[in-house]
């Protein structure tokens, strides 16, 4: 739930935790619009003495009795009086009479929400009533449920910061089942869908009147596996979740304490069944290993082939030979060295800096037995695709080597740059630029003929990269070779 931030930034009387308490009520007060089945919104002070609203939470549970969102502006005049009085009084304060429009009846009550004594701000809760027909048991449940829990944020007892703020994945909506507990943890109330997935874990009994910690203890099979937390959930005693699995049926709990100014009273258990979820997040577990374990086979395969290539070129008695198989090795090992880098991780995004580090300086090292070749790298790659990292490793493996095989050659030093930069391009999509520079001889004075490294460079570039290469003279002697490349798909053929 997103909440509108710019008044809070500029609040000079905010304390330590503030704000973070107010962005984790609105992360959780869906929960509250859904058992209230009413529209709820933040009110926050300015300095003219008017409010703004922060954010607005619509009901699940019900529709909605505001079809505009009105977050990001001031209060309605006929509304002010109420949240003036909660911000004062410090308790709610329900309005006096039935707000009528020309298509519903609402009441509205105005929830100060108070940390340390301070009134941090009001939440006014928006219910239809133009409906004629007698509320449910499970209804009249859930409104109690979220009286309490709105009753608890003007005594600063709610949200609170014990609440996991993780990934909210799988995480229990009210929808999916609730079930109320009394300060002993035995259970009140359950709804439908509450019953209905403990039914699914293999409990065929009412679940009203009895523990909810020895119903789920009857349940589990394994209590080795039993997650710690659980104890505490069941009982109601920590803000906490957790899961338990039974008869292949995975179920996520999650409790909510209910307190006063004295004692906990009582407790909510929302239940949700997260049996699919699970599976699917396994199947992805065991398609991420296969990827990482191909991706390893291929990599011990490339370097089985380079190993071949090296005992084929010992017993070569021709130089061009040699050198020739010694070029094939050095590339098989590139693209080796792509998918080492790729079996390690969980995506097929490659870090190209780490990557490119050990490729630059191996590349001019192998190239340069005899010379003292220095290399320096500048700028950031990032995190590229594993379909751009394999061809661009190979084209920068090329022109490092023939960088120093052919700028640098007859010196007894040099220097080889390797410069990369990420920006936006003409079209708004991001480019990147690449550089391979050396201080040697610098360009022939008339072209020659194009070996087979700079004919792989050329093809990989166009074909491979969808980009442009570009041979200039280097500021200060030697040669520079640049590349532009699109990084968004889009432009990629």
């Amino acid at each position: 739930m997103a909440i509108f931030t710019d008044p809070i930034k500029d609040h000079a009387d905010f304390g330590p935790g503030d704000a973070e308490w107010l962005h984790l009520l609105v992360g959780d007060w869906q929960l509250v619009a859904d058992l209230a089945f009413a529209d709820l919104a933040l009110w926050f002070p300015l300095p003219e003495g008017t409010y703004v609203a922060l954010a607005h939470a619509r009901p699940s549970t019900s529709h909605t009795v505001f079809h505009s969102d009105f977050v990001g502006e001031r209060i309605r005049a006929d509304l002010q009086p109420l949240v003036d009085k909660a911000w004062k009084s410090q308790t709610i304060e329900r309005s006096s009479e039935t707000n009528w429009t020309t298509e519903t009846a609402m009441r509205v009550e105005a929830i100060p929400f108070v940390r340390n004594g301070r009134t941090l701000a009001v939440v006014t809760s928006h219910m239809d009533l133009s409906s004629s027909r007698m509320p449910s048991r499970l209804e009249l449940t859930y409104r109690q449920c979220a009286y309490d829990l709105l009753r608890m944020g003007t005594l600063g007892l709610w949200p609170d910061f014990a609440t996991p703020t993780g990934s909210r994945r799988g995480a229990p909506r009210v929808g999916d089942g609730l079930i109320r507990l009394d300060a002993q943890g035995v259970v009140q109330y359950a709804s439908p869908n509450g019953v209905s997935a403990f039914r699914r874990l293999g409990d065929m009994e009412t679940l009203e009147g009895r523990p909810l910690a020895e119903i789920t203890t009857a349940l589990l099979k394994d209590r080795r596996m039993v997650d710690e937390t659980l104890p505490l959930v069941v009982t109601g005693r920590m803000p906490w979740r957790t899961e338990i699995e039974s008869r292949g049926v995975s179920l996520s709990l999650r409790a909510i304490p209910l307190r006063d100014e004295k004692e906990r009273f009582g407790a909510l258990v929302l239940c949700r069944d997260v049996s699919e979820l699970r599976r699917r997040e396994m199947e992805l577990v065991s398609k991420d290993a296969t990827i990482r374990e191909i991706h390893h086979r291929v990599k011990n395969n490339l370097q089985t082939v380079a190993a071949l290539l090296r005992m084929q070129s010992r017993r070569m008695e021709s130089e061009e030979g040699k050198l020739g198989l010694a070029q094939a090795m050095r590339r098989v090992s590139t693209i080796a060295l792509v998918h080492e880098t790729l079996s390690q991780g969980l995506t097929q995004n490659v870090d190209f800096d780490e990557l490119i580090d050990r490729q630059f300086r191996l590349s001019a090292e192998v190239a340069s037995p005899s010379q003292a070749v220095r290399t320096e790298r500048q700028g950031t790659f990032g995190e590229l695709p594993s379909d751009l990292a394999t061809p661009l490793a190979l084209v920068i493996n090329e022109l490092v080597t023939n960088a120093v095989e052919h700028g640098l050659a007859g010196k007894e030093n040099g220097t080889v740059w390797l410069n990369a930069e990420r920006h936006l391009g003409a079209d708004g999509g991001e480019n990147l630029t690449v550089t391979v520079s050396d201080d040697g001889i610098g360009l022939p004075p008339e072209p020659r003929r194009e070996g087979l490294g700079l004919q792989i460079v050329r093809t990989l570039v166009q074909s491979e990269l969808d980009g442009t290469i570009l041979w200039t003279p280097r500021p200060g002697g030697g040669t520079e070779v640049g590349i532009e490349m699109a990084l968004d798909g889009s432009r990629r053929r």
